[in-house]
């Protein structure tokens, strides 16, 4: 054990007592569910089932879909599997839980305590742990290890930032993450600067979110908002939006008087901050998660609820994608509304997606807009989505996932009894 790695263990099992005053004041925040606080100390859990279990860990909504892509193909290729994900924010936990798979369940992820990573380790005895993107907890990757059981960091990223700041304890992060059985990247720059950090090879299939399918819409919704808000006029979606990026894309759409607008805010307790500026600029609006019936005399539908992406999406003529327009938030995941043939403009601080953002900009499917007056003109005059371009997008979608699939699966027991698959 690393001096840095035992100071981290010390200190957390030091402030492991003041955590239950710290969680319950963010469930009076409204930020943590008071009936699951349990999970997040590592009790009162579900039954382990016999067999094998993967545990699959993602911060939040975006890793979260990633892996529950995963989480299906694992299953698929391995019936009788038993998955448990955990995630760390609620809006990512109120979409697993309608999205997971009847073989799985889904748990707020432990406190990174010795304690409460050692109760949650020997509960449920995984076989295999997956971890997404960035998520390196060192009390729970160390039990995981001294209990024997394989570790994988799937779709990596790493910025230059965190580069240098794992820098800083590059004993700790060798100790824990230089021992995983699998590390796989999501692009060349993070591979390059987790070999710098561990000295091995780091293999680079690609972004995993390539793999995934644009969200369902409910088809009754659809043709429902299609007759009565849209209503002939065009419809600009801005998804996924940070503070900041409302009040821009309003600006940009000040003039756009003919058009219909929805604000999608990536996290949707924002609702009564964005409903204030609403109101403030004198916009008619009808607010999703209040039930609000919207009409063509609305301007504005705030979307303020989760698990309806694919629906404004769809409802989209062109679509304003957040986080790219905000500092440290880097940018969110473009190819949902690339892949249903929307144009796409996002900012130009993209850094979690640089890759990905400039194949898309080299394939003139995604144009970048730096402030309202860029924006306004990208609506107006959006890039043309040519499907073409789309098709040979798609044509090379899955080789990331199934490249991680052929990865991961030697790391599972097979179960003693496989429950038949669908294709056998």
């Amino acid at each position: 054990m690393t001096p840095a790695l035992f100071l981290y263990r010390l200190v957390t099992r030091l402030a492991a007592p003041l955590l239950r005053f710290v969680f319950n004041a963010r469930a009076r925040k409204g930020k943590e569910d008071y009936l699951r606080l349990n999970e997040r100390f590592a009790r009162n859990l579900p039954p382990r089932r016999p067999g094998p279990l993967v545990w699959l860990h993602g911060a939040s909504v975006g890793e979260s879909l990633v892996l529950l892509e995963l989480g299906r193909r694992l299953i698929a290729q391995r019936p009788g599997v038993m998955l448990v994900f955990t995630s760390q924010t609620l809006t990512s936990a109120r979409l697993m839980g309608k999205a997971i798979p009847e073989s799985a369940i889904h748990a707020m992820a432990p406190v990174d305590t010795p304690m409460a990573a050692r109760r949650f380790i020997q509960h449920w005895r995984p076989d295999l742990c997956v971890f997404a993107e960035g998520e390196i907890w060192p009390n729970l990757i160390h039990e995981a290890g001294r209990a024997g059981a394989r570790r994988a960091l799937v779709n990596a990223r790493m910025t230059d930032a965190s580069a240098k700041g794992w820098a800083r304890f590059a004993g700790m992060f060798r100790a824990l993450t230089g021992r995983f059985d699998v590390i796989l990247a999501a692009d060349a720059g993070t591979a390059a600067r987790l070999e710098g950090l561990l000295g091995r090879h780091v293999r680079v299939p690609g972004n995993l979110k390539s793999a995934q399918s644009p969200p369902e819409a409910n088809p009754a919704d659809l043709a429902r908002l299609t007759t009565t808000f849209v209503n002939g006029r065009p419809c600009f979606v801005a998804a996924s939006t940070h503070p900041g990026e409302e009040e821009m894309f309003l600006e940009a759409t000040d003039r756009m008087t003919d058009a219909a607008l929805i604000i999608v805010p990536r996290h949707p307790e924002r609702g009564d901050e964005i409903a204030g500026l609403l109101k403030a600029r004198r916009l008619a609006f009808a607010r999703r998660s209040k039930g609000d019936v919207a009409s063509p005399r609305d301007r504005v539908i705030l979307a303020d609820t989760m698990g309806e992406m694919g629906l404004w999406l769809r409802l989209a003529t062109v679509v304003y994608l957040g986080g790219g327009n905000t500092p440290d938030v880097g940018g969110h995941n473009p190819l949902e509304p690339v892949r249903l043939r929307r144009p796409v403009l996002t900012g130009p601080d993209v850094f979690n997606f640089a890759g990905m953002m400039a194949d898309l900009a080299a394939r003139g499917l995604v144009r970048t807009v730096t402030d309202a007056g860029d924006l306004a003109a990208g609506l107006a005059d959006p890039p043309a989505v040519s499907e073409a371009a789309v098709a040979a997008l798609e044509a090379d979608a899955d080789a990331p996932m199934i490249a991680t699939l052929d990865a991961l699966l030697p790391l599972i027991p097979k179960p003693l009894f496989e429950t038949p698959g669908p294709d056998r």
